[in-house]
């Protein structure tokens, strides 16, 4: 499926490295599996919101139909599911704070959606992506990445990226240069060794193993048993964009339901708002799929 953009003409922002390590305005990203979302848990995602102060949110395994953006409240939601089934669907939210900020977003397919923001000294990409689980077939992992790499190629050069989500992968706490930290958690696997492919290959970090933390500021998701936790979901950044990441743990007092912890990052950056003749149209409330059906796991 091609991406449906948006476009919202605005200047673009250039100017020196350097200049994102002075930066004193500070902003909060997360990335959130919620294991589907009706109208009641989205209204408890936006209260987690504001009490953990995220600006920009990324949710997986949302379980709406089709695609589009609509306000809530002080919020302002873009997401993307499958035409008529229930399962995967992503989606970024964004507080009024940054909502002003936004250029424009890519609404890609079931498993990855994009939304850029205006911002100085440069404009940023904030990517939700949730990953096919283990059980997947090689050739559909295959296709997640060539759709992710395709979805890259749509992002100017100078633009700031953040890759956030549900990777179902363990890269494990062994340094590889560039890409991970010593500060992981568990071992590697091989879905692993591929998010750290995908990595060296677009110069990305993955922030959540370059901090040291407790053990339960790294974990991300907790068996239904509670005997087993790991560290699945990441937020990767580019590289150069390493010295404006303040920090990267996991928030275990946010509660939505989930198996999965909120994953956070804190970077220091302008965001500027965009011109009134340039805002999004936004949709009616009442036609967004709140209704949704639990996937049975065996």
């Amino acid at each position: 499926m091609e991406p449906k953009q948006k476009e919202y003409p605005a200047v673009d922002v250039t100017g020196d490295r350097s200049k994102i390590q002075c930066c004193k305005e500070q902003y909060c990203i997360g990335t959130w599996n919620v294991r589907s979302m009706n109208q009641g848990k989205l209204e408890v995602v936006k209260q987690e919101m504001a009490r953990m102060n995220v600006d920009i949110l990324g949710i997986s395994e949302l379980k709406w139909t089709g695609m589009g953006e609509f306000n809530s409240d002080d919020h302002y939601i873009y997401y993307c599911g499958q035409e008529s089934l229930r399962r995967n669907g992503v989606t970024i939210i964004v507080n009024k704070r940054v909502h002003n900020a936004a250029l424009g977003c890519n609404l890609k397919n079931d498993r990855m959606i994009s939304v850029r923001f205006q911002g100085k000294p440069f404009n940023i990409t904030v990517i939700q992506v949730y990953a096919p689980t283990s059980n997947a077939e090689e050739a559909e992992v295959e296709w997640f990445y060539e759709d992710q790499q395709d979805f890259l190629e749509l992002t100017p050069k100078k633009y700031g990226l953040f890759i956030i989500g549900d990777w179902n992968a363990n890269v494990g706490n062994q340094e590889t240069p560039g890409v991970t930290g010593k500060l992981g958690l568990g071992i590697w696997n091989e879905a692993g060794q591929r998010l750290i492919e995908f990595c060296q290959e677009n110069a990305l970090v993955i922030a959540n193993t370059l901090f040291q933390q407790h053990k339960r500021r790294l974990y991300t998701w907790t068996s239904a048993d509670g005997q087993h936790r790991n560290q699945i979901d990441y937020i990767l950044c580019s590289q150069r964009w390493r010295s404006s990441i303040q920090s990267a743990k996991t928030r275990l007092g946010a509660d939505c339901g989930s198996d999965h912890e909120l994953l956070i990052t804190k970077f220091g950056l302008k965001l500027k708002k965009v011109g009134k003749t340039t805002r999004p149209f936004k949709y009616d409330l009442n036609q967004i799929p709140y209704d949704y059906t639990v996937e049975v796991r065996n």
